[in-house]
């Protein structure tokens, strides 16, 4: 492949060499425009009259440039001799993807189940670890940006930056540890140190703002109000936006875990409906900013999304370890044992009449579970299921009663609507 189709992918199309062209192409002549002419011109632009029709020598393979592209534009034998080199690499490429998509995303969803299964408190210490990261990602990014300013005229500053977050960090998690400490009659002992808190997240402030003033330098301080701003911004979206994550997790796992299995979900099957049906049936731009998105993977991403969400929801409200809050801190917590609350207990739902008559009725009697009810003679207080082939018979609504069903698979299916259109 390396020796033989990069090679003449680059001597067809000098102006798009594709990804490994630029080393193989520069032991390789391109073509003459004059190939195939009666008259041509050697490489010193003198007639060759041994050459009368243009078939001008490789020095190094002995091969005219005729000879060799008529060679390469000869069907190659062997399973894949309809693809192109092209469209060879493409191909592998994508199962490449695949692959490391597949083994990094069993990686993670079971790093995610061992925390899950461990505990609260590791579940906030991974929360804890993110909102880390995210910070550090964030405000890396104007620093690498303004190095050459920082460097040379501002000191402290990354160390200002990790106070303002030290501070945040603080005083969300204070109020988060002092709501767990009043639910729990336990740890009241702890309640006179719990009312420390904010004072001494008020002393924080006060000492990082000060450091803040203090570090001002003339001549710079409009570009140091500017990055102040910035560090306020990336706070507001790290630790203002995970501010309440933690008391979800402490409200019962099922909170924290499903949203985050919903945006798992809604990402792997867009991507799935993406490189399987992408602009097959809607050739139009889906999003601009990330053209390799498709509605195709929107669209199947949405439908993914809503069934993951209704069987998730069912399977996650029979396990007390999900649905049961807690208000203690157990590094080696035990099994959970709880009254649930009533949206996880099984319930009788009755779909709208109304909602089936929005859509046809062939189409309603396809769906599992529905019933077709029927007059009995033209009384129309006579109901009964309609009975296929009775002529006394005639349809007067549909009916669908699940039995088998937690209300919180309704809150699922909200859950996967925000997933689905909001998270991407």
């Amino acid at each position: 492949f390396f020796f033989f189709e990069l090679p003449l992918m680059c001597i067809l199309d000098a102006s798009e060499n594709p990804p490994g062209c630029e080393s193989n192409c520069a032991t390789t002549p391109p073509l003459s425009p004059s190939v195939g002419n009666d008259n041509n011109n050697d490489d010193d632009g003198k007639n060759n009259g041994n050459n009368k029709d243009g078939d001008i020598v490789h020095d190094s393979h002995g091969v005219t440039r005729k000879e060799f592209a008529r060679r390469a534009l000869e069907p190659s034998s062997g399973p894949r001799s309809a693809m192109s080199g092209a469209a060879v690499s493409k191909d592998e490429s994508k199962l490449k993807k695949i692959a490391t998509r597949l083994a990094s995303g069993l990686s993670m969803v079971s790093v995610f189940l061992l925390l899950t299964y461990s505990g609260h408190m590791y579940i906030c210490a991974l929360i804890f670890l993110v909102e880390v990261l995210l910070f550090r990602e964030l405000v890396k990014v104007r620093y690498n940006t303004f190095f050459h300013i920082i460097e040379e005229t501002i000191p402290l500053f990354r160390t200002t930056q990790w106070l303002w977050f030290m501070t945040s960090m603080f005083y969300t998690c204070s109020d988060f540890v002092v709501e767990v400490i009043k639910s729990n009659t336990s740890l009241h002992y702890l309640l006179d140190y719990a009312q420390l808190f904010p004072g001494f997240a008020f002393l924080l402030y006060s000492g990082t703002f000060v450091i803040t003033i203090a570090t001002m330098q003339t001549g710079h301080i409009r570009f140091q109000l500017n990055q102040l701003c910035w560090t306020i911004l990336v706070l507001c979206l790290t630790v203002g936006q995970l501010k309440y994550i933690m008391h979800n997790v402490y409200n019962g796992l099922i909170w924290f875990a499903l949203p985050i299995m919903l945006v798992v979900c809604n990402d792997t099957c867009a991507w799935l409906s993406g490189i399987t049906c992408g602009r097959k049936f809607i050739h139009r731009e889906f999003i601009r900013l990330s053209p390799n998105k498709t509605w195709e993977g929107f669209i199947g991403g949405w439908i993914g999304t809503m069934i993951s969400g209704w069987y998730l929801s069912y399977w996650m409200a029979q396990y007390t370890w999900m649905t049961c809050p807690v208000n203690d801190f157990n590094l080696f917590p035990g099994a959970l044992e709880c009254e649930p609350n009533p949206i996880f207990h099984k319930a009788t739902f009755s779909v709208p009449q109304q909602i089936f008559e929005l859509y046809p009725q062939n189409l309603v009697r396809m769906i599992p579970g529905v019933i077709d009810v029927c007059t009995v003679g033209g009384d129309p207080t006579a109901l009964a299921a309609c009975i296929s082939g009775d002529d006394g018979m005639q349809h007067d609504h549909f009916e669908m009663v699940r039995t088998d069903f937690y209300p919180v698979q309704i809150h699922a299916l909200g859950l996967s609507l925000f997933a689905s259109f909001v998270a991407p």
